[in-house]
């Protein structure tokens, strides 16, 4: 939560500081950002745009619950604006995925590998003025255990995150 907020906050300031500054000054941003993600998972974050509204999104970083390796990849459109400024731009974007976790640490110390299934929702402050966003998301995921952890559940991922634009 605290990562949440200080997103925000950094968001909120960034787009305070460049409001002054002219349409001419606007940075080129590239298809292709890459940062950090904190939550679940944490680690890096990577977001490929292949249209104005339409991404392909993947992060790889550690599970806080169970442990061990996530890897997840997103196919995200950005149907609605929910607010445009003049330094940024706030869409809601949605999408199925994908995801690989390897459980190190479940429910009794056993390790298995489990797919699946990934349902996408989040905000993205979108920076007009500097190659960057920040984004918070949410993920319901139907993912089904192989070995020790046969069987199908479904897990909540909730994470934030900033990406620099190349």
């Amino acid at each position: 939560m605290r990562a949440v907020l200080a997103l925000t906050l950094v968001a909120g300031l960034a787009s305070t500081a460049s409001a002054g500054e002219d349409e001419g000054s606007r940075a080129d941003k590239g298809a292709l950002g890459i940062g950090l993600i904190l939550g679940e998972p944490t680690g890096i974050s990577a977001k490929l745009y292949l249209k104005d509204d339409q991404a392909i999104q993947a992060a790889a970083g550690f599970a806080f619950y169970g442990g061990g390796l996530h890897l997840h990849a997103d196919y995200v459109f950005h149907p609605y604006i929910l607010q445009s400024k003049e330094s940024f731009v706030l869409p809601f974007y949605i999408g199925p995925g994908v995801r690989v976790i390897d459980y190190r640490n479940g429910n009794n110390d056993s390790k298995y590998v489990a797919l699946g299934l990934r349902a996408v929702a989040g905000l993205l402050f979108d920076f007009k003025n500097v190659p960057l966003d920040a984004f918070v998301e949410v993920a319901g995921v139907f993912e089904y255990g192989f070995g020790a952890g046969d069987g199908a559940a479904i897990k909540l991922n909730v994470a934030a995150g900033a990406r620099y634009y190349f």
